[in-house]
Order: C-alpha cells, then sequence, then structure tokens
C-alpha cells in the first residue's frame, strides 16, 4: 500500500512550539505525531510513502533521515517556496502515488487515531470509489452530506447556512464530519488535474465537494469503536497525552 502524510502545515494554534518546529513534530506522550502517523500507515501495510513538507522543512527531512525512514521507502515533497494546501499537496506528490495502479492512503500528521486503517482499505477496495473518507458524527459546523447509499453528494456550514452545490436539498441527507484520513484511487489524479491545470494552492475538501456529482466519493465508519483527536490545538494535546498515557499499546 501507498501512502502520503500531511505534514506541512503552520500549526499557528500550537505557538510557540511552532515558532521553532514543525506541527508534525509535535510530540504526544514523547513521540512526534509524525512518527506515531508513519508506524500506523506501515502497521496497516504501506512499504511506501510520501511527506509533504514546508514550515521548518529542514527539521522533517532530518527527522527521517535519523529514523532512517523507519524501513520503507519515503518520498519528501518539498513546498517550500509555496505551501499548497492537501489538494495542491496531493496533486503535487502524483509522480510517487499514481504509478502502480493501487489505493493511496492519505493522513493528516495531527490526527490522532486508533481505527483500523486495513478495514477502510478493503471496503475502499471492494466498492470500487474514486475515494473513502473517514466520517465521523461529531459536533463541528462544517459536514459533508451523504445520501443513503454512503455517497458524498455536498457540503454544508450550519452556522452561516451555507449549502455546496446550491441545488442539493441538505436536509434529506446525512451530515457527517471528515475525519482526516482517506483513500483515493489512482483515478482521482486525473480529476486533480482536471480541477486545478496550474499548481496552486487548494483544499483536497473543496475538490471533493466541487467534483462530487461526477466523482464516486463514499463514507467510511470503522466498525469497532475507535478514539479520534485533533491534536492541532493545545487543549485537544492535552487529551492526546491523557489518552495515551491511558492506552500503552501499539493502536496509535
Amino acid at each position: 500500500m501507498k501512502a502520503m502524510v500531511f505534514a506541512a502545515g503552520l500549526g499557528t494554534r500550537l505557538r510557540p512550539f511552532t515558532l521553532s518546529h514543525p506541527k508534525a513534530l509535535v510530540p504526544v506522550a514523547g513521540t512526534p505525531m509524525l512518527e506515531r502517523v508513519i508506524r500506523k500507515l506501515i502497521d496497516a501495510g504501506a512499504d511506501e510513502m510520501v511527506v509533504n513538507v514546508h514550515h521548518f522543512a529542514g527539521q522533517i527531512m532530518d527527522f527521517l533521515a535519523g529514523n532512517h525512514n523507519f524501513g520503507i521507502d519515503i518520498h519528501v515533497s518539498d513546498e517550500s517556496g509555496l505551501l499548497l494546501d492537501t489538494g495542491g499537496g496531493l496533486l503535487k506528490a502524483a509522480e510517487w502515488l499514481e504509478t502502480g495502479g493501487e489505493p493511496v492512503c492519505v493522513h493528516n500528521a495531527d490526527i490522532l487515531t486508533d481505527f483500523d486503517i486495513h478495514e477502510m482499505y478493503e471496503c475502499h477496495s471492494a466498492t470500487g470509489a474514486d475515494a473513502t473518507l473517514l466520517a465521523q458524527r461529531r459536533d463541528t459546523s462544517r459536514y459533508l452530506l451523504y445520501d443513503n447509499d454512503g455517497r458524498m453528494r455536498g457540503w454544508t456550514n450550519t452556522g452561516t447556512g451555507e449549502v455546496r452545490p446550491k441545488d442539493i436539498d441538505a436536509q434529506a441527507l446525512h451530515r457527517k464530519a471528515f475525519g482526516g484520513v482517506h483513500i483515493v484511487s489512482p483515478s482521482v489524479f486525473a480529476m486533480l488535474r482536471a480541477y486545478s491545470p496550474v499548481t496552486r494552492p487548494f483544499s483536497i475538501t473543496d475538490f471533493y465537494v466541487a467534483t462530487c456529482s461526477t466523482g464516486e466519493y463514499r463514507a467510511f465508519t470503522p466498525s469497532a469503536e475507535y478514539n479520534w483527536l485533533d491534536v492541532g490545538r493545545p487543549e485537544s494535546l492535552e487529551k492526546a497525552d491523557m489518552l495515551l498515557s491511558q492506552h500503552r499499546d501499539s493502536r496509535f
């Protein structure tokens, strides 16, 4: 399995740590988040990976080299000159990811979770979807909208009332939050190029929403209970430390 870790973010909410370090290296229970995510992906079967970098890029490169790339092939997608956001970052990494014809697991470096990625991969392969997204029932203002078959049909911001596309009936659809982990088929890269013919920053969520009428993007909910935290904020980082102190196993 191929994988990509989004590790280029500025991490402004984690200052002062990110004034001198990349967000991806923030430690949780003594271990950098980037290491936790990489090892989790390796445990799920990843043997080739891309890590994108921008903020304090050299520190992440040195970290990977110092750990001998954790024993697998890791390519660094350098966005030092221009931070490309998640969609642009995935498109830039296509040269490594779209060859071989196999799905790619994409994981944010600031997501701490213990669900079974292999189960998600098997689900994706069985449906033949262009992309499968971790979908959660949690409180937020921004939701992806899915039909009864689990196919994405749009997006809404419940705080402002905005709905995209504008012609859908948001009330007839199921609201689920995106969990920062997704699996994409090689078909997605051609769709990304059509969406953005030139290199530019754009959100992968905006891409999914704009193309969900033609692309097949499906929701995945793990069959077993799982933990999930976005450690990009000080309060959630504290919760993550507490969670790991209670679960001293390899699930994270």
